[in-house]
């Protein structure tokens, strides 16, 4: 029986030769027939896959093989389905590319990485450990949100700090705005959806003087495995695939409201314009009404 899963995970590590890497995991994904996006730079691998489970295991194995990807963290979510010939429905194809940064923040010039990984970055927190640092510092804790604010709006960390940014690129602005200096004397924790932005955002906060800082390790995924929808976590989280969003049990509180006729959803769509990157809150009803845009296309 075909088992549907997908894969989310990444690496920082120096990489002499980003260009043969493409090639290597481009190949090895259409032997397997895996879909989703896989970007590289001198930097690291950040990846994105659906397939099947024996494939995406195929995969796993053989991408570590590979000494500089031996310790990488895969972190698995069920997948909606695949098609007659296996292949994931929740990405339309298979995209693997060579970037100048694996994570776009618009700021290669501040990142700095290792064999071991990122130079300079938050001190990382497991799930647990989150939990500790809240249940010693309460409300002084601040959790800040490196994802794009159209994520939050279907789930977030409770009482988080949600910025004012459509996409990655936004964060150096919005750091240097200076709206945020009054919490660089507080311990904040800056959490994304599986690590990886919240490696290069938690080392442009504290270069910009935030003393105490903080990343998630894994991610919000890692920490919905760990404690689901009963720990400080709530609502749903945002996901780039056919999927849009996950929920971490039966009882996922609905967050979002539509933007339309206000009713609870999580359901997302894309802006109507299609030079728009924009992700909407609006319930299927409303979707099928007219198709929704953002203000800028209105």
């Amino acid at each position: 029986m075909a088992i549907p899963k997908i894969l989310l995970y990444y690496v920082f590590t120096p990489l002499a030769d980003p260009d043969a890497v493409r090639l290597w995991q481009r190949d090895l994904c259409e032997s397997l027939g895996l879909r989703g996006r896989i970007l590289i730079s001198a930097d690291g691998l950040n990846g994105t896959l659906g397939g099947d489970l024996p494939a995406l295991k195929r995969y796993i194995r053989k991408t570590r093989d590979y000494p500089a990807f031996k310790t990488i963290d895969f972190k698995w979510s069920e997948g909606s389905g695949l098609d007659p010939a296996g292949r994931s429905l929740d990405f339309p194809r298979l995209v693997v590319k060579v970037r100048e940064e694996i994570v776009s923040f618009g700021a290669p010039g501040e990142l700095t990485v290792e064999a071991s990984g990122v130079v300079g970055g938050g001190t990382r927190l497991a799930p647990a450990q989150l939990h500790e640092l809240v249940a010693e510092r309460g409300d002084e804790v601040v959790f800040f949100d490196g994802r794009n604010a159209f994520e939050a709006d279907i789930g977030r960390f409770r009482g988080a700090v949600v910025p004012d940014v459509s996409n990655t690129r936004q964060f150096v602005a919005e750091l240097d705005s200076g709206k945020y200096d009054h919490l660089k004397g507080k311990p904040v924790v800056t959490y994304c959806t599986g690590g990886i932005r919240c490696e290069v955002l938690s080392g442009l906060m504290k270069a910009r003087g935030f003393d105490e800082v903080y990343q998630l390790e894994g991610g919000v995924v890692r920490y919905g495995e760990a404690y689901g929808d009963d720990g400080l976590w709530d609502g749903s989280l945002y996901v780039f695939d056919q999927r849009m969003s996950l929920d971490f049990s039966d009882h996922t509180a609905v967050l979002g409201r539509c933007r339309n006729c206000g009713e609870a959803t999580k359901h997302m769509v894309n802006c109507r314009d299609l030079a728009c990157r924009e992700q909407l809150v609006v319930c299927p009803a409303c979707v099928d009404r007219v198709a929704p845009a953002c203000p800028a296309h209105a």
